[in-house]
């Protein structure tokens, strides 16, 4: 059974309140008086009702006052404000109007009027109650979703000797499309490491996200021991991608890809580069190498070939791999970041460390974004061949 509601009135004339409460309690209402200004916001404190029925003309605390301090409190802007005058004071009404209250009921009142008016307001407030506990719902499942997220992306970075691993990930919404890997290949002494960016944002892309990284590191392990680089890399795209653009043809959702397969011993690596943007190779303090883009993205057509590229990491080495969301970002005036700037902070004499690297580029980026709203997801990826 649903539990009446409760009617906070607000009067100075003990008259006016028991004509009120006789009136509300006939019809169902719970009530609760106040004689004053300042009672009623401690009523309010004590536990908010679902509707205040407020007078104007109070001495001390006026209604106005009333009403402007439940509107600016967080907890109780959304409680309904029906407020009380004498029809022939308008101003009044105007003016309780313009600080937020709901509705007006004139004096003296008409009992059908005042139940037609509780009636509207609390119906407005039943929906809006309504609507709150869906958004908040809402946002428990997206928080739920950003964290089955976080956990596709690796909680820990292999630690190799001579080699220094680090990445920074930012989704634009609750969650996002754009993911990273770094993972040891099975029987050999080889990592595989990756950023992708599926296309679209929120709920859709991440869960692409979760199927293309699910898939690339699973295919990268069906191979049989033995294989080469070239042989495990291709075998990783192009199952992938023969998957998704067969299996979900209709969503049209791909995925853009830096795909590296790395010899630690020496340095060697072999790639592919499916529309992500330019890697950049960092030594002292300039730009050795732009990896461009080798092949198409991931998921559009089936059976096509991805060409690989090969580049060979010496000591003091880093290679940074990042996803559009980087170069592209906007700033208030909207202006991007650009893929120079980023070239510029990935070269600035800082700490030659890839946390340094990845740190002082996302830093700048959010210089650079300041008030404006982040609009893309923002993934980097650092592997430095230390010196």
């Amino acid at each position: 059974m649903t539990e009446p509601a409760i009617i906070l009135i607000v009067d100075d004339e003990p008259l006016n309140i028991s004509l009120l409460e006789q009136e509300l309690e006939d019809i169902g209402y719970q009530t609760i008086p106040a004689a004053s200004g300042p009672e009623a916001l401690k009523r309010i404190e004590a536990g908010s009702p679902d509707l205040v029925l407020l007078d104007i003309m109070m001495p001390g605390m006026d209604g106005f006052e009333v009403l402007s301090r439940i509107k600016a409190h967080d907890a109780w802007r959304h409680i309904p404000v029906v407020i009380i005058s004498a029809m022939d004071d308008m101003s009044s009404v105007i003016r309780g109007i313009k600080l937020g209250a709901e509705d007006y009921l004139p004096k003296p009142f008409d009992p059908v009027l005042l139940q037609a008016r509780l009636s509207n307001s609390l119906e407005r407030k039943r929906l809006r109650d309504t609507e709150q506990a869906y958004l908040k719902g809402l946002e428990r499942e997206l928080q739920i979703g950003r964290q089955i997220q976080l956990d596709f992306l690796p909680g820990e970075l292999p630690v190799l000797a001579g080699w220094d691993i680090a990445a920074y990930f930012q989704a634009a919404r609750e969650v996002g499309g754009d993911f990273y890997d770094v993972f040891p290949l099975d029987n050999q002494n080889k990592i595989g490491f990756m950023v992708g960016d599926v296309c679209d944002k929120g709920v859709g892309a991440a869960l692409y996200m979760a199927l293309f990284r699910s898939l690339l590191r699973a295919a990268s392990g069906q191979i049989a021991a033995g294989a080469d680089d070239l042989a495990i890399l291709r075998h990783a795209i192009e199952t992938t991608n023969n998957y998704v653009a067969t299996v979900h043809e209709q969503a049209t959702m791909f995925t853009t890809l830096f795909y590296g397969i790395l010899d630690p011993a020496t340095g060697s690596m072999i790639y592919v580069n499916a529309g992500q943007e330019p890697a950049l190779v960092v030594a002292k303090q300039v730009v050795k190498a732009k990896l461009k883009a080798t092949a198409s993205a991931i998921g559009l057509f089936p059976d096509i070939t991805f060409a690989t590229g090969r580049y060979d990491l010496e000591h003091g080495d880093t290679l940074l791999i990042y996803s559009d969301g980087v170069p592209d970002a906007l700033n208030e005036a909207g202006d991007t970041l650009g893929m120079e700037h980023v070239a510029a902070i990935a070269t600035e004499p800082l700490p030659d460390t890839a946390r340094a690297m990845v740190g002082r580029v996302a830093e700048a980026l959010f210089e650079h974004i300041g008030s404006a709203q982040q609009f893309d997801d923002i993934t980097l990826l650092a592997i430095r061949r230390t010196a």
